[in-house]
């Protein structure tokens, strides 16, 4: 890299924090969640007003008419030159009479925010208008002194410049990343990348490939996922593929949804179909889009409500269950259609509605590995236990690779201090190109490591299909549960037995009136 391109990338990493120390001495931006989003909506209005002009002077050169997503008052090209005034004439700009403070306030939140919210007629306006959804407040800064100074850094990214897009993409996965460190609510939509990376590389989906994602948050599965195929391009047809009938999202949030979205345009996706939907909402009994490769880490730990569970055969309150039933069903019929999932380990030991769903996902699936995941791995915003279930097309599952993930000697547990890195799924990787040659009849047998062991569908039957890892390699010294595995596994029984009680309550209610 020569020293002015170094350079250059500095001064616009910097300018890109500037504009967050700004917005965060602003009173509507005290926190991360609040300037990261204002920060996002203002770079996704820039990006695509840039990608318009683009589209508009090649379909020209083509001698077609190019059809603008967003109507001319509307346009980044449009409004910003007016509120920045003189401030723009170095650019070469023709000079504008520049907006007071009041007149942009009056714009942007009077116009532009309730004319984004309301764009309908296609699929690309759709995406838009559920990012800027009215039924909730975008983060604009109180004042518009503060925001005149953002607009302006942004408007000296030159989002057709790859080297600019690398710099913003790259300060931009760093704020998600401090989001998730400093904020408790991220989990909801940060997974660790090193966590992601694995199981990109487990699941290896190709082009031609659909995949999805139905609580993609930030979207870092559908993310390293573009990443991962991206490599893989040789041909145009194999770039228009990617770009637009490879990646999909669902995101019942609106702040995690405008994130995500951000986050696949800064990486090269122009126009991403990441729907602001709550996935459970759909029945799966009418299901008619599904998909070849499904990777997610859904929300646990939540609840829903009766009229939700009756989308569902086996009815739960618990989100992790109906997630798991909803993702079984959304994956194609077809041979190697395929899933990586994050559960919590109480979904892998609890009964009932549980045991009902694993019985189908042993039969009708072949669940082809679990990883257990150590304590800590999603540091600091959750320290329940979590594991990584892989399974696919066709069923029934014969053998399930299992392996638990060692912590570095020198842990006790991850945190955010002392995260988990990729490294540490070295060993996990190499057992499971292991286990695909054995599994391929490449290899005569796999032999059991410390960390890994193969249980058999009859073994996993005979306990109720309870599949938490049972390590029967480990040390005599291991043998009890860490003090740790003890609370979490005490917690998730907290959990169970509130919905037992919150049961119990509704079916009294209804039969006797409220107690």
């Amino acid at each position: 890299m020569s020293r002015e391109l170094s350079t250059n990338r500095e001064k616009l990493a910097n300018d890109i924090w500037r504009a967050c120390d700004i917005m965060r001495r602003d009173n509507n931006c005290g926190g991360i969640m609040d300037y990261l989003e204002h920060l996002s909506w203002i770079l996704f209005l820039k990006f695509l007003d840039e990608q318009e002009k683009a589209f508009e002077q090649e379909a020209a050169i083509s001698g077609r008419t190019y059809e603008y997503i967003i109507d001319e008052p509307y346009r980044w090209s449009e409004w910003v030159p007016k509120a920045l005034g003189e401030k723009i004439w170095v650019t070469g700009r023709r000079a504008t009479p520049e907006w007071d403070g009041e007149t942009l306030m009056r714009f942007v939140r009077g116009e532009l925010l309730p004319y984004l919210s309301q764009l309908h007629g296609s699929s690309q306006r759709e995406v838009i208008a559920g990012i800027f959804s009215s039924d909730r407040n975008i983060v604009v800064c109180a004042s518009p002194y503060n925001l005149k100074d953002v607009l302006e850094i942004v408007e000296n990214i030159d989002f057709l410049n790859t080297n600019d897009i690398h710099t913003v993409s790259h300060v931009y996965e760093g704020l998600l990343q401090k989001l998730g460190n400093e904020n408790k609510m991220a989990g909801e939509f940060y997974t660790p990348r090193p966590v992601i990376r694995f199981m990109v590389k487990v699941i290896d989906p190709q082009i031609g490939e659909t995949i999805y994602d139905p609580a993609c948050g930030s979207c870092g599965f559908l993310v390293e996922s573009f990443e991962h195929l991206r490599i893989l391009e040789q041909v145009t047809k194999d770039y228009q593929e990617l770009q637009e009938s490879t990646l999909f999202g669902n995101e019942k949030k609106a702040l995690p949804a405008l994130l995500g979205t951000m986050n696949l345009i800064l990486h090269g996706v122009m126009l991403p179909q990441v729907h602001r939907r709550n996935t459970l909402e759909e029945n799966i009994r009418d299901m008619s889009e599904r998909f070849d490769v499904i990777l997610t880490n859904p929300p646990f730990g939540g609840t829903e409500n009766t009229q939700i569970q009756q989308n569902f055969p086996v009815k739960s309150n618990a989100t992790e269950l109906l997630f798991l039933e909803h993702i079984m069903k959304k994956l194609k019929p077809s041979d190697g259609a395929r899933c990586g999932v994050v559960v919590p380990e109480g979904t892998l030991f609890r009964g009932n509605a549980f045991a009902d769903v694993k019985e189908e996902l042993l039969t009708n699936f072949n669940l082809s590995m679990v990883v257990s995941l150590p304590q800590g791995t999603f540091a600091p915003y959750s320290d329940v236990k979590t594991a990584l279930l892989f399974f696919e097309r066709p069923g029934p599952t014969t053998e399930v690779l299992y392996h638990e993930l060692a912590l570095p000697k020198v842990l006790k547990k991850f945190s955010k201090g002392s995260p988990i890195a990729d490294r540490d799924f070295t060993e996990a990787l190499a057992i499971w190109e292991r286990w695909k040659a054995y599994r391929q009849g490449r290899r005569p047998h796999l032999e059991p490591t410390e960390r890994s062991w193969i249980e058999t569908h009859e073994t996993l039957k005979a306990r109720g299909y309870d599949l938490s890892a049972k390590n029967p390699n480990r040390p005599i010294a291991e043998e009890l549960p860490s003090t740790m595995e003890l609370t979490a596994k005490l917690l998730e029984r907290h959990v169970e037995f509130q919905r037992i009680l919150e049961r119990l309550h509704a079916t009294l209610d209804t039969k006797e009136g409220v107690i």
